[in-house]
């Protein structure tokens, strides 16, 4: 088991575009599927915290490793 459902590859985008692209992704997801987003924008971190708050979808995990960024969101 890969621990998500969707991943999202939104290395090189700045945002907001992985934010929108996450929305787009996690609408076809089910309550409690999980979507990871991968990201290279360092404002990612706080961008995403603030979606999930906002949309009721739980961060699960953060992790940063070089340059790279990965998040977890499970839909609420």
């Amino acid at each position: 088991m890969s621990g998500y459902d969707l991943e999202l590859d939104a290395r090189g985008l700045n945002c907001p575009l992985p934010i929108l692209r996450a929305k787009k992704s996690i609408q076809g997801l089910e309550s409690g599927q999980v979507l990871r987003i991968v990201a290279t924008d360092p404002g990612s971190v706080k961008d995403f915290e603030a979606f999930c708050k906002q949309t009721g979808n739980e961060l699960l995990a953060a992790s940063q490793d070089g340059g790279e960024y990965a998040f977890s969101i499970r839909k609420g």
